[in-house]
C-alpha cells in the first residue's frame, strides 16, 4: 500500500475521535486564553494607573521642591507660574515669619480635609501627625481657595479624598503641592489604562466584567477600583459543534484530499531546506494546516527567522564594535583624561565580549593599593555613583583583582573569590601593563586590572574572550602610561628641579587664581616674598655646590613651616614666594616670624671645599608681606607690594620682615614699629639689592 493509501485508511478510522478531542481542547484553550487576557488587562491597568498616579506625585514633589528652593520674596510668582502651567492644582507655603500663602497669596486659617500625602497616604490630610498639622492645614486651605469645587465638598463630607499632595521642606518653611481628584482625572486614568477607574473599593463585579481593588501605598496614595469587561467568545457554543458536524459529514471526502495534500508540504519543505542551505534566509514554507507537517513547517520557518536574526545581530555587533573602536581610537589620540578614556575602553570591552558588567582598577603610585576608576553594570554594594566608586580601595594580593595585580597573570572562574569584590557568577580579569620599553624597563610593572563579569549568552567566559580582553587591556595600559608620562612632564615643567618647589611660571597662574577666588568669596590672601641675606657671599666662599645645598635646605624649612593649603614657589635665584590663602596680615606676620626663626636658629650643614672653612653656614632671610585686597587690587599689585616691602626689610638691616603700607592698627608691632612706609621712605634701586 502506498503512503497515500495508508494515510486515507488511518484518517477514516480515527477521524472522529481526534476531531472531538480537538474541539474540547480548543474550547478549554479559548476559555483559558480569555481568562488570561482578562488577567493581563487588569495587570496592565494596575501598572498603568500606578505609574500615572506615581508620575503625578513626582510632578507635585518637583513643584514643591521648586518653590522651596527659591527665596521667600520670589515664591509667589513661582507658585502662580506652576499652577498656571498645570503642574499642580494648588500650592501652599507655610512660613513662621509670613502668613500662609496659597497660589494667589491669600492667607487662610482653615483647612480642607481629604488630601492624601504621596509619601505617606495612611493618615488623612485632616489628621496629620503631630508637628505637621499646621502644614497640612495650610496646604488644604490653599486647595479650597484654588477652586477644589465639588471634590472639596466630597472631602469635607469625609467620603472620598479630594486631592493628592506632596510636600517639601526648607528650614522652617513647608511647601505643599496638590492635584485635585475629579471625574476628569479618573477618566484620563481610565483612558490610559484601558479600564474603568473609580475611587475606593468597588462593588462586586457585574456580569460580564472583572474588577480589582488597589489599596493606597507610598507613591500611589489612593484606594482605586479597576474594572474591565470580559469578552466571551462564541466559539465554544456555536462554532465548535458546527465544526464537529461538518467534519463528520465530509470525513470521507477529506480523507482522499488529506492523503493527496500530505505529500505536497513535504515537497515544499525539501525545496525550502535546499534554498536555505544555499544562503537564501528569506525562504519560508507555507503552512497549509496546523498538523504535524504544519508544525514542522512552522518550526522550520521559526528556525530560519532565528538564524536570520542571529546573522543580523552579528552584523550589528560587528558594526557596533567598529564604531566603538573608532571612538576608542579618537579618544586615545585626542585626550589625556583617564576619566574619559577608561569608560570608553570598558564599554568597548563589554560590547566585544557580551559581558553584563565590568570594572577597571588602577594601582595608586602613592601606596600601591588598587583604586577603582570606572565601572559599568555593577550590582550590590558596588552599584554606587562614580564619585563614591572612586573611593574604593583593594589590597594587592587579595582576592581575584589583587592576585591579578600582584602576579600579572589573568584569572578566569565561575564565582568571585573575595566578598569585597563585585559579586558575579563568572568573571574574567587581566592585568593592565604599560607598553614595554627596551631602553628603560623591558618588563614594566602592572598598572591595574581590567575585569568583566557574567558573560551574557553563555555560562562562562571563553578563550576568545580572554584574547579580546588582553587587547583592550593593552590599550588601557598604553593610555594610562601616556597619561602618567604627560602628567609627569607637566609637573616637571612647573617645578624647580633644585628645591622641588613650584617655579615662577606656575606662580603667576596660582597667584591669579587665588586672587580671583579671594575676591569672589570676600576673603583675604597674604603674599610673602622671601630673600636669603648675603647669599652671594655663600657662593663666593663655599662654591655653588654649597649654595645649592643651602637653597635646598631653605626650601625644606619653608615647606615644614606651612599649612597644606599654603603654596611655596622659587621665583628665581635666592628669592622665594609663599601664598597664604584666607590669611590676614596678622597671620602673615606670624608665618614670617616662624620662617625667620627656622632659618636663623639652625645653621645649614655643608661640605666645605677648603679645610679652613666651617662645615655649617649661618643664614638669615628678609621677608616682605602684602595682603589682598588691602595692598593691591590685582595679583601683580599685591606681588609688587610684597616685593617693595622686601626692599624696606633689606634696608632695615636684613634678617627681619616688613609689611606693606596701610597696616591695620590692631596688628602686633615687633619689627613693624620701625618699618617705614613703603612709598614714603627712600627706595633702593631695582638692581643691586645687596643681598
Amino acid at each position: 500500500m502506498t503512503l497515500r493509501g495508508r494515510l486515507t485508511s488511518a484518517f477514516l478510522v480515527v477521524v472522529l475521535g481526534p476531531v472531538l478531542l480537538g474541539s474540547i481542547f480548543v474550547a478549554l484553550t479559548v476559555g483559558a486564553v480569555n481568562r488570561e487576557r482578562t488577567t493581563e488587562r487588569l495587570d496592565h491597568a494596575e501598572a498603568t494607573v500606578s505609574a500615572s498616579v506615581g508620575a503625578i506625585c513626582r510632578q507635585l514633589q518637583a513643584a514643591a521642591d521648586a518653590v522651596a528652593v527659591v527665596p521667600a520674596d520670589s515664591r509667589a510668582p513661582v507658585v502662580d507660574q506652576l499652577v498656571a502651567r498645570g503642574l499642580a492644582t494648588a500650592i501652599t507655603v507655610t512660613d513662621p515669619d509670613q502668613p500662609i500663602m496659597s497660589r494667589s497669596g491669600v492667607s487662610s486659617d482653615s483647612g480642607t480635609p481629604g488630601w492624601k500625602d504621596c509619601a505617606d497616604p495612611a493618615p488623612a490630610a485632616g489628621q496629620a501627625p503631630a508637628g505637621e498639622t499646621g502644614q497640612a492645614a495650610a496646604g488644604q486651605a490653599a486647595a479650597e481657595q484654588a477652586g477644589a469645587g465639588r471634590v472639596g465638598e466630597e472631602g469635607r463630607a469625609g467620603e472620598k479624598p479630594t486631592a493628592i499632595a506632596a510636600s517639601a521642606y526648607a528650614a522652617e518653611v513647608t511647601v505643599t503641592a496638590a492635584q485635585q481628584i475629579d471625574a476628569a482625572l479618573l477618566d484620563r486614568l481610565g483612558e490610559t489604562a484601558g479600564a474603568g477607574v473609580a475611587l475606593g473599593t468597588g462593588p462586586p463585579a457585574a456580569a460580564g466584567a472583572a474588577h480589582r481593588d488597589l489599596t493606597a501605598a507610598p507613591g500611589r496614595p489612593l484606594d482605586l477600583h479597576l474594572s474591565v469587561p470580559v469578552r466571551e467568545s462564541p466559539l465554544r457554543y456555536v462554532l465548535l459543534p458546527l465544526i464537529v458536524l461538518v467534519t463528520a459529514a465530509v470525513a470521507i471526502l477529506a480523507a482522499r484530499w488529506l492523503a493527496r495534500s500530505t505529500t505536497r508540504p513535504l515537497g515544499d519543505l525539501a525545496w525550502a531546506a535546499d534554498r536555505v542551505a544555499n544562503g537564501d534566509l528569506d525562504t519560508r514554507v507555507p503552512i497549509p494546516r496546523p498538523d504535524e507537517l504544519g508544525r514542522l513547517a512552522g518550526t522550520f520557518n521559526r528556525m530560519t527567522r532565528e538564524l536570520q536574526s542571529y546573522v543580523q545581530a552579528l552584523t550589528a555587533s560587528r558594526d557596533q564594535l567598529r564604531r566603538h573602536l573608532a571612538i576608542l581610537g579618537d579618544t586615545l589620540s585626542s585626550t589625556h583624561d583617564l576619566d574619559r578614556i577608561l569608560p570608553v575602553i570598558l564599554r568597548t570591552a563589554m560590547t566585544a565580549t557580551g559581558a553584563r558588567a565590568g570594572l577597571i582598577v588602577l594601582a595608586d603610585p602613592a601606596d600601591g593599593r588598587l583604586a577603582a576608576r570606572c565601572g559599568s553594570g555593577l550590582t550590590g554594594d558596588w552599584d554606587v555613583p562614580a564619585a563614591e566608586l572612586s573611593q574604593r580601595r583593594l589590597e594587592p594580593g587579595r582576592g581575584v583583582l589583587g592576585t591579578v595585580a600582584a602576579t600579572g597573570s589573568p584569572l578566569r572562574g565561575a564565582t568571585g573569590a573575595d566578598p569585597d569584590e563585585p559579586g558575579c557568577e563568572s568573571y574574567l580579569a587581566v592585568p593592565i601593563c604599560a607598553p614595554p620599553n627596551e631602553d628603560a624597563d623591558p618588563e614594566p610593572g602592572v598598572l591595574g586590572v581590567l575585569a568583566l563579569y557574567d558573560r551574557l549568552g553563555g555560562p562562562a567566559f571563553e578563550d576568545s574572550d580572554l584574547r579580546t580582553l588582553r587587547t583592550f587591556a593593552g590599550q588601557a595600559g598604553v593610555a594610562v602610561h601616556n597619561v602618567r608620562v604627560h602628567e609627569e612632564a607637566q609637573r616637571l615643567s612647573l617645578t624647580d628641579p633644585l628645591t622641588g618647589l613650584w617655579n615662577y611660571r606656575y606662580l603667576r597662574e596660582v597667584l591669579r587664581r587665588e586672587v580671583e577666588r579671594a575676591s569672589r568669596f570676600g576673603r583675604m590672601l597674604t603674599v610673602l616674598v622671601l630673600d636669603l641675606d648675603h647669599f652671594k657671599e655663600v657662593n663666593d666662599t663655599y662654591g655653588h655646590t654649597a649654595g645649592d645645598q643651602v637653597l635646598g635646605e631653605f626650601a625644606r624649612r619653608i615647606r615644614i613651616g606651612l599649612r597644606e593649603v599654603d603654596v611655596a614657589f622659587r621665583q628665581g635665584g635666592e628669592e622665594f614666594v609663599v601664598l597664604l590663602p584666607e590669611t590676614d596680615a596678622y597671620g602673615g606676620v606670624i608665618v614670617a616670624e616662624r620662617l625667620g626663626a627656622a632659618v636663623r636658629d639652625w645653621p645649614v650643614p655643608v661640605d666645605p671645599r677648603r679645610p679652613d672653612l666651617a662645615d655649617r653656614i649661618s643664614i638669615s632671610v628678609s621677608i616682605g608681606i602684602a595682603v589682598f585686597p588691602e595692598h593691591g587690587a590685582t595679583a601683580q599689585q599685591v606681588l609688587d607690594a610684597a616685593d617693595d616691602a622686601l626692599y624696606v626689610a633689606k634696608n632695615a638691616g636684613r634678617d627681619t620682615y616688613r609689611l606693606a603700607e596701610r597696616v591695620s592698627a590692631d596688628l602686633p608691632v615687633g619689627h613693624l614699629e620701625a618699618a617705614p612706609s613703603v612709598t614714603g621712605g627712600p627706595q633702593p634701586p631695582r638692581h643691586g639689592r645687596g643681598r
